[in-house]
């Protein structure tokens, strides 16, 4: 079996291949005229980002510490990730880096061509979550459509995002990256602030099936960097029958706009 290090190599790879295939290129900036069709709450946000004026969003490159749990009232794992979007062709390539029970590991996300997989590995010698198909596929575009949202705001006036207007303070989006169609509700704070983000299109598939489940992202905060208003801290949650499991919460340690190529850890 590929030792542990290979999830590291093919992350590598396949990160340069995408840089390959979308290279940066010059951008026009993004303008009042190009909210004009998205809800109210959205276009808010999108002003309140600091998107408006600068170059459209190509890429996005953004590095975190996060806190995973394997069940409700366990240990937490502690982990380190990075993640590369791109957003002319939707990609989202995604590692994290972590200990349990004192052995590495290794989770590899990859969605490229509307197909997505799903590796995690422990200790070079096993397998523990090996997914591919169309479920993982259609959870992941779930996941790509949230980093749209939380990360890239300017990438929200994207032609395969439509948008059914709710009220003041939520709407609906719906995603439609050639075969898969997923959609999510966005909710807004009275700060114009994107503080949640919950489908049913994203099953839960820890136990290694997929398990019809709502999925939301609530954000606990937001940061100026670099004139950007950006998401900083947030979780990832799983409706359970029997109350919300929290099974990761996440601290935004950096985010790097339209970046030119691979970046070292």
């Amino acid at each position: 079996m590929p030792g542990l290090s290979s999830l590291q190599d093919r992350f590598d790879r396949i990160v340069a291949a995408e840089f390959a295939a979308q290279p940066l290129a010059t951008a026009d900036p993004l303008t009042e005229a190009d909210l004009g069709h998205l809800p109210a709450p959205v276009r808010r946000y999108v002003w309140l980002s600091g998107a408006v004026g600068r170059p459209r969003v190509q890429n996005v490159r953004v590095v975190f510490d996060a806190r995973m749990w394997r069940k409700p009232g366990g240990t937490p794992m502690q982990a380190t990730s990075v993640q590369y979007n791109f957003f002319g062709r939707p990609t989202r390539l995604f590692l994290m880096k972590a200990r349990m029970f004192g052995l590495p590991v290794r989770a590899l996300h990859a969605y490229a061509h509307e197909d997505a997989t799903f590796t995690v590995r422990v200790a070079s010698v096993r397998n523990m979550v090996d997914l591919s198909g169309d479920a993982i596929s259609s959870a992941e575009t779930v996941t790509v459509l949230n980093d749209m949202c939380f990360f890239a705001p300017a990438s929200l006036i994207d032609p395969r995002l439509s948008w059914q207007p709710v009220d003041d303070r939520n709407t609906v989006v719906t995603f439609t990256n050639g075969r898969r169609r997923v959609a999510a509700t966005l909710v807004f704070n009275d700060r114009d602030e994107l503080v949640d983000f919950w489908s049913d299109d994203r099953p839960d598939s820890s136990t290694g099936r997929f398990v019809p489940m709502r999925w939301n992202t609530p954000i606990d905060d937001y940061r100026e960097i670099g004139g950007r208003r950006q998401a900083a801290q947030g979780a990832a949650v799983w409706a359970y029958p029997d109350g919300p499991f929290t099974y990761g919460d996440f601290t935004v340690r950096s985010i790097d706009y339209d970046v030119l190529g691979p970046t070292p850890a």
